[in-house]
């Protein structure tokens, strides 16, 4: 991936050129002075969507999870 580095200010006046090249596959770096700020990549869809109960099992609660430390239940 190609990246760019941009000053904040410039940024502002040049948005849509730093959109443009975000969609096309650059990463800009948007910084102020000489610290970096913020960085701008593109979107991907390769989230692959949540399986509920694929670590089944892998956790356990204890049974006195929800009391208090002197032993009574808290609600």
């Amino acid at each position: 991936m190609f990246t760019r580095t941009v000053d904040v200010h410039e940024a502002q006046k040049r948005f849509t050129e730093l959109l443009s090249w975000v969609t096309t596959g650059t990463e800009v770096i948007l910084t102020e002075g000489s610290q970096h700020i913020a960085r701008l990549v593109p979107m991907t869809d390769s989230m692959s969507p949540r399986l509920p109960g694929l670590h089944e099992g892998a956790i356990w609660m204890s049974e006195d999870f929800d009391s208090s430390m002197n032993g009574e239940a808290i609600l």
